[in-house]
């Protein structure tokens, strides 16, 4: 066996690891990439010249951060909306026992069982039948309704694991039910509320699918992308993808650096 051999076998845990990062992080190398490009015709899928164009104007293309801002709108109140009923479903499944426990249970994990085209279907039948106008409304309840069954999970799963003998304590120290959640409960799960909203804001922002079939005339960011990549996708959508992803890549660092602060005191 040579030494190559056995450096590998050592480090092919490090290895399978780097290339699968590098394998999930490539796609965002080529949307920066690409973003910087200055097409000759309406697709920008071939590299021509060096331009900053684009990023001087993120909004040149019309609708574009219209939709954007469509999109971001729907994904905050859908989070606020998922994490608020997520987190009170929660803590009733976590904490209360009741006769339909076991089917309140089996049902929150449907809308991830279930295929996104389905849902979609679904709600877009139960709109029509109750005459409501497709739109803002209905994407907001449709992203409301799919992203609850994340948050739950998130959210019951941190409550599960809480130490009960921690609000015994509060209590025995003369605590009111409302001080002993605030100062005790609340925080000891808010990693897992914060988890959910994260999960529930990309989620929503992200969808196609289901707000294709309940959106009506109304254009999120997504539904823009893919309407553009048929007459010709513009390079500002490379503009906003890379921003989005170093919004996100700043997110998970700070949130990395004030774990290891917290470690530390």
């Amino acid at each position: 066996m040579t030494a190559l051999t056995r450096w590998i076998r050592r480090n092919l845990v490090v290895i399978a690891g780097l290339g699968t990062l590098a394998y999930l992080i490539l796609p965002n190398v080529v949307v920066l990439v690409f973003s910087f490009n200055k097409p000759n015709g309406r697709f920008n899928y071939e590299w021509q010249r060096f331009s900053t164009d684009a990023w001087t104007d993120p909004c040149g293309v019309a609708d574009l951060c219209g939709s954007l801002s469509l999109s971001l709108k729907i994904a905050v109140w859908a989070t606020i909306g998922a994490t608020v009923l997520g987190t009170m479903i929660s803590f009733a499944l976590a904490r209360y026992r009741f006769r339909a426990r076991p089917a309140v249970n089996s049902l929150i994990f449907l809308p991830m069982a279930m295929p996104e085209v389905v849902m979609a279907a679904s709600l877009a039948t139960l709109f029509l039948n109750m005459g409501v106008d497709f739109g803002f409304w209905t994407i907001l309840i449709a992203h409301i309704m799919f992203c609850l069954s994340f948050v739950v999970t998130a959210v019951k799963a941190r409550v599960m694991s809480m130490d009960p003998r921690l609000e015994q304590a509060a209590q025995d120290l003369y605590a009111s039910p409302a001080q002993t959640f605030l100062r005790v409960t609340l925080p000891i799960a808010a990693p897992g509320i914060a988890s959910g909203a994260l999960l529930s804001f990309a989620l929503s922002f992200d969808d196609f699918i289901i707000t294709n079939f309940n959106a009506g005339s109304t254009v999120t960011f997504p539904m823009f992308v893919w309407g553009s990549a048929q007459r010709g996708t513009p390079v500002q959508i490379n503009v906003i993808g890379t921003a989005m992803f170093a919004v996100a890549v700043l997110c998970v660092l700070v949130g990395q650096l004030a774990g290891a602060r917290r470690k530390r005191s």
